[in-house]
């Protein structure tokens, strides 16, 4: 595709499987934390797993938040998959109070024990479905998706958006309903991870370089 794309490397993230994905449509991405690296390039991917405090610690410490600051700032595509989708919120309630990236307005909160009397196991570990909320998929990442398809989750913290418009889709979880992916603007967030979801997620990803 010819396309200069970056996955930010501040070590906390699954970066071979999104280096795989993104050469099964024969683009080899820079694994970096270079800052002339992320603000050359044409997408940005934010990975991430583990604990959210640490993370947005890594990102200061490799002084990667201003970085990236000035990235979305150019308009172009930033995607941040699992807790690389919750960096890019004000605030995460993980063990305490701690500000992320802030592109994106809303809290990430942990989910309840109990919904209207049904209980959630936490982790959240699997298959479900993501649902068109608000706004339509044409123009993303989950253009031609099939509303209600399968994607792999594995998280025990979920967004919640404070502006309704930037949920891109939902999800439901023993009947708790809760936001699995985000768009505002040129960012993207996802909660699952398109890259452990087969043929239809790695989509996501040629998707997400054609943007």
């Amino acid at each position: 595709m010819g396309k200069n794309v970056v996955i930010v490397d501040y070590g906390s993230g699954n970066l071979y499987s999104i280096t795989q994905a993104c050469k099964h449509f024969n683009v080899t991405p820079k694994v970096t934390f270079d800052p002339i690296d992320i603000l050359s390039a044409d997408n940005v991917i934010l990975p991430g797993v583990g604990s959210f405090e640490a993370a947005m610690k890594q990102l200061y410490h490799l002084d990667l938040v201003q970085v990236l600051n000035e990235f979305v700032l150019t308009g172009k595509p930033l995607m941040g998959v699992c807790l690389g989708m919750q960096l890019l919120f004000e605030r995460s309630f993980e063990f305490g109070e701690h500000n992320g990236l802030g592109f994106i307005n809303g809290d990430i909160k942990r989910f309840p024990n109990l919904h209207h009397g049904n209980k959630l196991r936490v982790p959240h570990i699997g298959w479900n479905g993501i649902f068109e909320k608000n706004k339509t998929w044409a123009n993303t990442p989950l253009n031609d998706f099939k509303n209600g398809g399968l994607m792999y989750f594995v998280h025990s913290y979920y967004a919640e958006p404070s502006n309704k418009l930037d949920v891109l889709s939902t999800s439901i979880y023993n009947g708790f309903e809760f936001c699995s992916s985000i768009n505002k603007n040129n960012v993207f967030g996802f909660q699952f991870h398109p890259e452990k979801s087969g043929e239809e997620g790695l989509t996501l990803y040629k998707n997400f370089l054609l943007t």
